[in-house]
């Protein structure tokens, strides 16, 4: 009975965590494609994930996703 007390099950991560996680994902990668001159691919495999990522996050994060690029010039 007691280790069933300290058991805890695994558990999924909210929408907000795995944007977070694979917004992560995406600016390392795309600096990895810049530095290897290999944009091209990288732009091919994101580019349908850019636009789940958006359709999911707050205006908060678009906001500041916007900001991103127009700094960035992307």
């Amino acid at each position: 009975i007691f280790l069933s007390k300290l058991w805890k099950e695994p558990k999924c991560p909210s929408t907000d965590e795995w944007i977070k996680k694979m917004w992560f994902t995406y600016t390392m990668e795309y600096y990895l494609a810049v530095r290897k001159n290999e944009i091209w691919p990288f732009v091919a495999t994101w580019m349908e994930l850019e636009s789940i990522m958006l359709s999911e996050i707050s205006q908060a994060e678009k906001d500041r996703y916007h900001m991103f690029s127009l700094i960035c010039g992307s």
